[in-house]
């Protein structure tokens, strides 16, 4: 008979053939090795329900593949409402057969999870880009349009000429079939994998205004209006990455 170790051993080295993890165990009476059971069993119930959860993710990209199209783009933004720095949002393709499992709405994730889909998503997407709109610019086209810009600077810079675009609660002036998806980050794959670039790429650029701007603290705030990042432009004045035209911002400068 096997040592508990051993069995331990044997189920991590077997996890996912559950005829030989119930054969390996089925007369085995120790209570040790029921618990072994019992936590295979739950994580075996997990896993499924993260696969099934990533394949309802996918339904917008499947859909869109049945009907033909071939380079489907997922399209988020990050940084509407802070009242400092840029609008970013990202477009990606997915490859074929990727799988996230617990990718999701990216403001619900921990900043480590965050960071660690980040990684996955530039090593197994098909294609990225990237669109940035600087403060200034929101000012002048306000955060809306700038939103949209953003986002159609992001399309243009994937190398691969999307077919079909998934688009989180926005539609884009450009000749490309497409499709907007309110709450889109939290129901389709391509979505949240673009909001999670797009977040992550605009802490990383508010980091680095932080080491710029060190009295206003950008890297833990992000440019939102907190308590502190108000006083700061109150004793400070505004930065050149400063949105004038938020009404915090304005208000607290005049």
């Amino acid at each position: 008979m096997y040592t508990v170790k051993q069995i331990k051993a044997l189920i991590e080295q077997h996890a996912d053939d559950e005829s030989y993890i119930r054969e390996l165990l089925k007369d085995d009476t120790r209570k040790s090795v029921q618990k072994l059971m019992d936590k295979w069993n739950k994580e075996r119930e997990k896993q499924q329900e993260l696969h099934a959860a990533w394949k309802q993710m996918l339904q917008f990209e499947t859909k869109a593949k049945a009907q033909g199209y071939t380079y489907i783009a997922g399209i988020d933004e990050a940084g509407r409402g802070p009242l400092a720095g840029p609008v970013v949002a990202a477009a990606v393709i997915l490859k074929e057969d990727t799988v996230l499992l617990g990718l999701n709405d990216s403001k619900q994730l921990s900043e480590k999870k965050r960071m660690t889909y980040y990684e996955l998503i530039q090593k197994e997407a098909l294609d990225i880009g990237i669109g940035i709109v600087d403060a200034a610019t929101i000012d002048e086209i306000n955060i809306y349009e700038a939103s949209r810009l953003a986002m159609v600077r992001a399309v243009k810079q994937l190398t691969h000429t999307p077919d079909y675009l998934l688009i989180d609660a926005m539609t884009l002036p450009l000749p490309t079939q497409q499709e907007n998806i309110i709450k889109g980050d939290a129901k389709s794959a391509s979505i949240a994998a673009g909001a999670c670039i797009a977040k992550v790429t605009r802490d990383q650029m508010m980091e680095e205004y932080g080491r710029q701007y060190p009295e206003y603290q950008f890297e833990k705030h992000k440019g939102y209006g907190t308590k502190e990042h108000l006083a700061a432009i109150q004793t400070h004045g505004a930065t050149p990455i400063h949105r004038l035209s938020f009404a915090p911002v304005k208000s607290v400068i005049s």
